[in-house]
This record gives C-alpha cells, structure tokens and sequence, in this order.
C-alpha cells in the first residue's frame, strides 16, 4: 500500500521499530511491537502485553489520546467487512465494564483481516 493509500484511508503496515520509536514514552521497559498499522495519522499497535490505540487530534496533530487495552479486559470483539455498496469495513473492540464498543473503519482492501486474526490470536491465548 502507498501513499495514496494512506491517503484515501486505508491502513498499511507500519515498520515496528518507527512505532517504538513513537511510542518509546509509552511502552514499558522490554516491552515490544510486534505488529503496527497506521491509519492515516493514527496507529493500532499491538504488543506482546496490550492493544495500543493512538488518536492523533486536531488540526496540528499535537494532542493525542493513547488507549492501552489489556487483551484481558477485551471481552469479544466483531469485524464487518467491506459490501458491493459500503465500502467500509469495521472493527468492534468490547470491554469488560464498558457499554460501547471500540470501532474503527477501515477503507475496502485494507487489513482488517490481518488485524481480526491478531486480535483472535492475543485474546484467546
């Protein structure tokens, strides 16, 4: 996936050592990325430990809201994917004590498989 890509939405793959290298603040000693996407300016990040959503806001970009989810404390989660007419795929995150899912869209032929299998794998280990 390219520029236009990330440009039009979808996610790509993010090398792991540039999200350690942007979340170095947040990530504890040892603590490792082992798979990164980028969305436009916002990332998923998973960790051998938790689920790191970062929300980059504003205009500039200079605030930015960090969600880190303890693969325990994610109750089930659902993806939907793209259709003919909705080109949209989404993902659901639920957690315990929380009434409202997570969700994140994701453009027709992005990740989102790859992401619903990486989430599959941490949660239900």
């Amino acid at each position: 996936m390219g520029y236009l890509d990330a440009f039009l939405g979808n996610s790509s793959n993010m090398k792991t050592e540039e999200a350690e290298e942007k979340l170095k603040d947040i990530l504890f000693p040892e603590e490792k990325v082992n798979q990164a996407y980028k969305l436009i300016r916002d990332m998923m990040v998973f960790t051998e430990h938790r689920l790191i959503l970062v929300d980059v806001q504003g205009m500039t970009g200079k605030k930015v809201e960090y969600h880190s989810i303890p693969y325990k404390s994610i109750t089930h989660f659902s993806t939907e994917t793209a259709g003919t007419f909705d080109l949209d795929s989404e993902l659901k995150i639920w957690l315990s004590g929380a009434d409202l899912p997570i969700e994140k869209t994701f453009k027709k032929g992005a990740s989102i498989s790859e992401v619903q299998q990486l989430l599959a794998y941490y949660v239900c280990r």
